[in-house]
């Protein structure tokens, strides 16, 4: 086995099997193949991080760290919020495999609970109820994750693929029956204007909106 071209660190294991995961899934992620990703034997490994568990808190924590922190008070929470929101859908969509993973951690680290906290001062400053803020974070988090599964499964990724499948369905539908599916593929899927990638931010302003009707509310 060939010696790595650079010290080994903490940081180069993380990103290593973030690589490996990129590739194979979180299911990838061994201490032997994060070795191989390096060029070192296994056991080096153990001086960077203490065991397999370990290895995942801090793979967690790296993918959390790639997401922009809200900025704190001075503004609508909800620009802060999407700020947050939009890079957190970005780093997701590149690793959609952490997304199963990142809540089963027990042991969350440094840069998890600073964006975790982040979110909740901005929250918090805009005047919600501690309740309202936790009804607000489990919302937001839970709509963003299940928007990048969704979209990494989805047999369209460019507008040009919507056509190709919404096309293909249509060929499928006669002509007399599913009238509300056929004038959704029709006046709107293949509509020269419609691009499904801006349902994200369609629905987070939905999802904002609510959430200050019921802030002023108190």
């Amino acid at each position: 086995m060939s010696r790595p071209s650079q010290p080994l660190s903490r940081e180069r294991v993380l990103e290593a099997a973030i690589r490996v995961a990129d590739r194979g899934g979180v299911e990838a992620i061994t201490m032997r193949r994060v070795a191989q990703e390096l060029g070192v034997e296994a056991m080096s490994l153990y001086h960077h991080v203490p065991n397999k568990d370990g290895l995942l808190d801090g793979v967690v924590d790296t993918v959390f760290a790639a997401i922009e922190l809200p900025a704190p008070g001075g503004g609508d929470w909800r620009d802060a919020i999407r700020v947050r929101a939009r890079s957190a859908r970005e780093v997701f969509s590149r690793h959609s495999w952490a997304l199963g993973l990142m809540d089963s951690r027990r042991h969350p680290g440094p840069a998890t609970l600073r964006s975790h906290d982040a979110v909740l001062g901005v929250l918090r400053a805009a005047g919600f109820p501690l309740p309202l803020a936790a009804h607000a974070v489990s919302l937001i988090d839970s709509y963003t994750s299940g928007y990048v599964l969704q979209e990494a499964n989805l047999p369209a990724t460019t507008p040009a693929d919507v056509g190709d499948v919404a096309g293909a369905i249509l060929e499928r539908v006669p002509p007399d029956q599913l009238p509300y599916l056929r004038e959704m593929i029709v006046d709107h899927a293949l509509g020269t204007d419609y691009d499904h990638t801006g349902e994200f931010a369609y629905g987070l302003d939905l999802i904002l909106d609510a959430l200050e009707d019921r802030r002023k509310l108190g």
